[in-house]
């Protein structure tokens, strides 16, 4: 009996030891691709950005900032599909949930109304722009990966005109946007005049993207 005891004891801890090596490798295959901090950023990033822009389509107060929260559903819906084929291509594993922060700036937004929202909202638009920027920048310029760097490159002009936009739809609602010109953000000069053309290069690069989104 105590034979038999030790037999299946050891049958559980070498079940356990398996079990546990198959969920170290899922992980490590998870990292394993060397730009996958910037998949995992990009992926949590693009979920927010859909999941606030409908929140601001539907509860803004001003309709410019329910225009621009609609834009932001559209162009990164486009995106999102466009990283999940990549993903899939790339052998790699996004994530499915927004980031705490995000979900955290979800629930306070969800308490606000009017006004304050459309200002919250627009202040944390600009914010997160001025760092996707800088991040799809040095992407683009440094990643590992050919089709990866392509991809960031391709879809940085979207997000740069999506600042842009912001800094114009913030301005109409009484919300000061800082001008930056370190950290790869467009200077005031710059972001003035990408403002008088956002919706027609916007659409004329979407287009385009369209015929070259990764199909691997």
């Amino acid at each position: 009996m105590k034979k038999r005891f030790i037999t299946g004891a050891a049958a559980l801890t070498t079940s356990m030891l398996l079990s546990m090596g198959s969920v170290g490798a899922a992980d490590k295959a998870k990292s394993d691709h060397p730009d996958w901090k910037f998949f995992k950023e990009a992926a949590q990033g693009g979920m927010a950005e859909v999941t606030l822009g409908q929140m601001a389509a539907n509860k803004a107060e001003s309709e410019t900032v329910k225009s621009f929260g609609q834009q932001m559903v559209t162009d990164h819906g486009k995106a999102n599909q466009e990283l999940k084929d990549l993903a899939v291509a790339e052998s790699v594993t996004l994530p499915t949930e927004m980031s705490t922060d995000a979900k955290a700036l979800q629930k306070k937004l969800s308490s606000l109304s009017g006004t304050e929202f459309d200002k919250t909202y627009m202040e944390e638009m600009l914010r997160d722009h001025k760092k996707d920027i800088a991040a799809f920048q040095e992407q683009a310029q440094q990643g590992k990966d050919l089709e990866v760097k392509n991809w960031a490159g391709k879809t940085l002009p979207t997000l740069q005109e999506h600042y842009a936009l912001a800094q114009t739809t913030s301005s109409k609602i009484g919300v000061k946007s800082s001008n930056t010109s370190s950290s790869g953000v467009m200077g005031s000069e710059d972001s003035a005049a990408m403002s008088e053309t956002t919706t027609a290069s916007h659409h004329s690069r979407m287009g385009a993207a369209d015929s070259s989104s990764p199909t691997k």
